[in-house]
């Protein structure tokens, strides 16, 4: 099992376990690139994505509605299944 493949799984079974880092790294792992931020805010765009996402470290952690909608644009366009 792949890092990524765990990062999912660990995201799927507890969202308000992941760690803000963790989230990013994902994004990341998925093909989405750092576009800014302002304060704790990071934003996360990438190319035939129409959403943009915007993860907010709340003292080391990850939100976890924010975790959540990461999962559903995995889901939703299928990432990881071709790379």
């Amino acid at each position: 099992m792949t890092r990524r493949q765990k990062l999912i799984e660990k995201a799927m079974n507890n969202p308000a376990g992941i760690r803000f880092k963790e989230l990013c790294l994902l994004a990341e792992h998925m093909g989405f690139q750092k576009r800014g931020g302002k304060g704790s805010h990071v934003v996360y765009e990438r190319d035939g994505v129409e959403e943009i996402l915007t993860f907010q470290d709340h003292k080391g952690m990850a939100k976890p509605y924010q975790v959540k909608q990461m999962l559903a644009v995995i889901e939703k366009y299928r990432l990881g299944e071709r790379e």
